[in-house]
């Protein structure tokens, strides 16, 4: 099947203003001004499938959201190839822009004294959507998403979570083959942030929409996603299976203890190191090829009520990950 994405040794840099510090630097870059090449984004290559959802992972200023917005057609590549549907999307061409969609959740579309109904409204006629199949995206992204309370309310009145819904359907009236989410579930809380993961997918199964979407909630990456591009510093660093990443950046499985009397952390450590303590709770990291032999000790050996064998949280997979320091003008290009 041939990929709907594709990008190849995509570079992007920015231009960044050097000012020598003081009024008089002030004054000599008034007349002069001096300018870095800072690298955001470098050889990235990559590959989605139609249908497919990928998440996108990386630490603050990885390079992330420049390389949506390049995929987007909203910044120009410095060097390397990027098609998406068999566009470039720098041109911006009407058949492309119709076609995917960006919803970033730190910024919004819908007008802040419309209602959501009326820049639905706007949104048909931007796109072009005809009256019969505004009417029924309409209906069924209402009906998906809960909006009716909602529609005649001015944008300014509605909670975060309405308004991300709101931002999510206007989005979609134009049935886009690609999704790029940007950090759609960033300020929500946890049940709003469920209702959010449960509708990105079900419409990917209704619609087969490919869908990239970054977030620092794991559990948007862990509900949505089998496959992961990891971009750190502006490299990629690992695309593949979300699980294959757990194994090869975490050797340790989490054996978590509920104990039914106390025990010392000194005598814990006989069987593994121990992770935490705390009561009767106990977390032990316990080699992967070891696990099954290490429970079976504990268990013959101390009194246990529970017992629960656990990958290592994504979270801290991830963090140790991106211990290793990226350039900081690197970062603050890239956020």
């Amino acid at each position: 099947m041939s990929p709907i994405i594709h990008v190849e040794k995509l570079c992007k840099d920015y231009e960044v203003h050097q000012k020598e510090p003081g009024l008089a630097g002030s004054f000599r870059s008034f007349f002069r001004r001096k300018f870095q090449i800072v690298p955001a984004v470098r050889d990235v290559s990559f590959d989605i499938a139609p249908g497919e959802i990928v998440g996108f992972l990386g630490p603050n200023g990885a390079g992330k959201t420049t390389t949506l917005k390049v995929l987007s057609g909203l910044l120009y590549p410095t060097s390397g190839k990027v098609d998406v549907l068999g566009f470039t999307p720098q041109e911006r061409k009407s058949a492309f822009l119709k076609s995917i969609t960006m919803v970033m959740g730190q910024k919004q579309q819908l007008s802040w004294d419309l209602t959501p109904a009326d820049s639905f409204l706007v949104n048909q006629a931007i796109y072009d959507v005809a009256d019969g199949d505004y009417r029924s995206r309409l209906g069924e992204l209402t009906e998906m998403l809960e909006l009716q309370p909602v529609l005649n309310k001015p944008v300014r009145k509605l909670s975060l979570g309405e308004r991300m819904k709101c931002e999510l359907a206007a989005a979609l009236l134009h049935a886009p083959k690609i999704l790029f989410l940007d950090e759609p579930t960033i300020g929500l809380d946890v049940n709003m942030q469920q209702a959010v993961r449960r509708f990105v997918a079900d419409y990917n199964k209704r619609t087969g929409a490919s869908i990239i979407l970054t977030s620092h909630y794991m559990a948007d990456v862990e509900a949505l996603a089998e496959r992961v591009l990891v971009i750190d510093g502006g490299r990629l660093v690992f695309d593949g299976d979300l699980s294959a990443l757990v194994a090869a950046r975490a050797p340790n499985k989490v054996l978590r203890l509920q104990l039914e009397a106390a025990v010392a952390r000194e005598r814990l450590a006989q069987f593994a190191p121990v992770r935490n303590l705390d009561g009767l709770t106990a977390e032990l990291l316990a080699p992967r090829g070891n696990v099954a032999e290490i429970a079976a000790r504990i268990l013959n050996e101390i009194a246990v009520a529970d017992i629960a064998i656990e990958d290592m949280p994504i979270e801290e997979v991830l963090g140790a990950l991106f211990q290793r320091p990226s350039a900081p003008q690197a970062a603050q290009a890239a956020s």
